[in-house]
């Protein structure tokens, strides 16, 4: 089977080689105008990869654009409990609307869709694929400047659904310092290479911890290798994201819009830039 393909090759009398990925593109809702769409994506888990959707996003917002978040990690969503949502979505004879956020940002989540924000989503990878092409096809996206998608971990069907069918302007990766998660990280730049898929940046969370005394920095969870990784795949924009209890209890408050994050004000400036 070709990697460009979603069928079962044997039974297929066209050369899957020869067929253009971008035929495997989606068309999203019909009354939906998105003109950036950028992945957040991580090698594995728990490096902060949706609290950098979420940053991103908000950083976006307070530059004056309408940004949106979809949340496509189905089985672990984080993203309505950082931005404080208990609204839930709700579909017209048109679409599903999307909640907005007190800031504006338009979301969609599973848990918006959910009775009970603590249900677990025993769904298998092709289940939870469709659900994110859901979001894309028959969710109401008016007028997005800046969409984000909040990536599951890894390099499995969710990502392989999104990097197919979505028109990606590109990739933000999320890693941490430690040694064998740059190795991981190296997965999920050649995976964005192998599908044509430009990385628009990286972004190293708890990189370090500024003592709020004398300022000094300490490397708690290992020296950073995040230059080396950018170095090697030509990649410019790179930020790096402290250990800050303030980031901790934005989140936990459902209060992150509220958080100015200058760390990543260059990595925002390079991708408006780069998407113009």
């Amino acid at each position: 089977m070709s990697e460009n393909c979603s069928h079962n090759c044997s039974s297929c009398k066209e050369s899957c080689n020869d067929r253009d990925p971008k035929s495997l593109l989606q068309e999203p809702h019909e009354m939906s105008s998105i003109k950036n769409v950028i992945a957040v994506v991580s090698g594995k888990g728990g490096v902060g990869k949706s609290l950098v959707t979420s940053l991103m996003a908000s950083s976006m917002q307070k530059k004056g654009y309408h940004t949106a978040i979809m949340d496509a990690d189905i089985t672990g969503p984080s993203i309505p409990k950082a931005f404080g949502m208990h609204e839930k979505a709700y579909a017209n004879e048109m679409g599903l609307i999307p909640v907005k956020t007190r800031g504006g940002i338009d979301i969609m989540s599973i848990n918006l869709l959910l009775d009970n924000d603590t249900d677990p989503v025993l769904w298998r990878g092709p289940v939870i694929a469709g659900a994110v092409s859901q979001f894309w096809s028959e969710v109401i996206w008016d007028n997005v400047d800046y969409m984000f998608v909040d990536m599951p971990p890894g390099t499995g069907d969710v990502p392989l659904t999104v990097f197919q069918s979505l028109p990606l302007k590109g990739i933000i990766v999320v890693t941490s310092p430690q040694e064998l998660v740059s190795v991981i990280v190296e997965k999920a730049v050649k995976m964005a290479e192998m599908m044509n898929i430009p990385v628009l940046g990286i972004v190293e969370n708890m990189s370090y911890y500024e003592c709020p005394d004398c300022h000094s920095r300490h490397s708690i969870f290992g020296e950073s290798h995040i230059e080396e990784v950018a170095a090697r795949h030509n990649i410019s924009a790179v930020a790096k994201l402290p250990v800050n209890p303030a980031i901790a209890a934005a989140c936990d408050l459902g209060e992150i819009e509220a958080l100015d994050a200058p760390w990543l004000s260059e990595l925002s400036a390079s991708i408006e830039k780069m998407c113009q």
